[in-house]
């Protein structure tokens, strides 16, 4: 082990004998917690209330989809730009900018007259969101030391996991006796709250580097993902807008895609990616990225799907959906400890496979889904699914970015949240689309509408299935690497 090894290693184990410092970390991680939450809870409570959005502002499921897709894909551009802010600025300003942000962003939902400007206020709200993850993940894996890393984890999935389980059932409620705009009118003090607490209590706990910003890198980046978002959107219209063919939008952004490879590549011999795709290089890492991509499309494409499923197909209301998605939710937070002390006892592998496999049955199951399905099943499917996640994410999250040097955390976390953002947004915009195309031909051979969109869902979850059986083989290959086998900062390999 090289002395850098040993620096990196041990350092914050001396931090945490310090109780001032100690007391500090606690403080920083439990603020970034509070508005990470805050967030998360904000982008669960909108997939209750599509159905009721598209009669309120008469639009289509692959309209009223742009709401989580656009919030999605922001995330998914704006999270790049993260590995440079966490290098650049100090935590303190960039978390006050973050939740700035999202508190606009809120406001503008509350007051918005239609789906436009309501689009709009999403993204804002994204901007935030985008900000606030890496910058939680990276801020742990800085303070945490290795050995209890999987602890952590599992006690922030506690707080992460909570606000997906309520956020529906919240939802519920308030449609059941407000208007939409409640949502965000009640989620504005919360994040005004959080802003405060946090202008109060966090410190800076990061050392401010020169990092250069890559405008070329952002518009590709932008080019690139919302190409292949825009055009798996497209596809649930049926037809290209304006002339356009299905196809364009696709190829334009696979083009941008290899464009933005190759010009990180580029700019990472200097160290001036940014995206630091070397992060790939590293086994462990791409494994785990590789089973995050195809389990958060397939989580995308269920929190989108059920609601349509349960209130426009089986006729339950939006209050009896969120209280349907509660305890899958619930369950999944009380799990999320117990799996991070298991992670730390006896590595990833015990939990990822029968993690994977659970999923990928639970994701068979759904394709036999239709109009007369009891509430009984689809419950237990949803408590079932969320344990499979739950055995899943926390320990993915933990081996990918124990697998890099310290020097690429924030590389390796942006990498991670864009990815899995696309991913998301991915998948919730081919399940859709493969929804509305299914239906759409079940209705024209004479089908009444539950029965047509119960085949369309059948399809889409067909489809989401296929994808878990790479998941289930990629779970074979997870492995925790070992703090004293990951390279030193002089070992990261070079580009060629």
């Amino acid at each position: 082990m090289t002395p850098t090894d040993h620096a990196r290693i041990s350092a914050p184990d001396a931090l945490r004998l310090d109780p001032e410092i100690q007391k500090r970390n606690t403080i920083v991680i439990a603020t970034l917690l509070v508005s990470t939450f805050v967030m998360i809870l904000n982008e669960t409570i909108m997939s209750v209330a599509l159905p009721r959005l598209m009669v309120s502002l008469d639009v289509s499921a692959s309209a009223a989809q742009w709401l989580t897709t656009a919030f999605l894909l922001t995330m998914a551009i704006v999270i790049p730009i993260t590995g440079f802010l966490i290098q650049r600025f100090n935590t303190r300003p960039i978390f006050l900018a973050a939740m700035l942000l999202f508190s606009t962003g809120t406001l503008i939902c509350a007051l918005s007259p239609g789906l436009g400007t309501l689009v709009v206020g999403r993204v804002i709200q994204a901007g935030g969101t985008a900000i606030m993850l890496p910058l939680l993940m990276t801020t742990v894996m800085n303070l945490v030391p290795p050995a209890t890393r999987g602890r952590t984890m599992g006690n922030i999935s506690i707080v992460i996991s909570v606000a997906p389980a309520i956020g529906p059932t919240i939802s519920g409620f308030i449609l059941n006796i407000l208007d939409w705009r409640w949502m965000f009118w009640l989620v504005l003090p919360i994040a005004l709250i959080a802003l405060a607490i946090g202008w109060q209590k966090m410190r800076n706990v990061s050392t401010p580097r020169h990092a250069p910003l890559d405008i070329l890198s952002v518009v590709l980046s932008a080019i690139g993902f919302g190409g292949l978002v825009y055009g798996l959107s497209s596809l649930g219209e049926g037809h290209g807008q304006q002339g356009i063919p299905l196809w364009l939008p696709v190829v334009v952004g696979l083009v941008g895609l290899v464009i933005f490879i190759f010009r990180q590549l580029q700019l990472q011999k200097d160290d001036r990616a940014l995206l630091d795709l070397r992060t790939f290089t590293f086994p462990a890492y791409s494994v785990a990225l590789f089973m995050m991509v195809i389990n958060m499309m397939a989580l995308f494409g269920v929190i989108i799907l059920f609601p349509i499923y349960t209130q426009s197909v089986i006729g339950i209301d939006a209050l009896q959906t969120g209280l349907l998605l509660l305890p899958g939710g619930l369950l999944m937070g009380l799990m999320a400890p117990f799996v991070g002390r298991l992670f730390d006892r006896i590595g990833p592998t015990p939990l990822v496979v029968p993690g994977a496999v659970l999923v990928s049955i639970v994701l068979w199951s759904m394709t036999t889904l239709t109009a007369t399905t009891p509430t009984a099943w689809v419950l237990s499917g949803h408590i079932a699914l969320s344990i499979g996640l739950a055995l899943l994410f926390t320990p993915l999250f933990t081996v990918a970015l124990g697998a890099v040097p310290a020097r690429l955390y924030s590389h390796g976390s942006a990498m991670l949240g864009t990815v899995q953002q696309v991913a998301g947004a991915a998948g919730i915009a081919l399940f859709v689309s493969l929804m509305t195309l299914r239906s759409q031909t079940e209705m024209a051979a004479g089908a009444d509408e539950p029965t047509a969109l119960a085949a369309g869902i059948r399809a889409a979850f067909f489809v989401a299935a296929l994808l878990s059986i790479l998941a289930v083989v990629a779970a074979f290959f997870v492995r925790r690497v070992d703090a004293e086998d990951v390279p030193g900062e002089d070992a990261v390999p070079a580009a060629h």
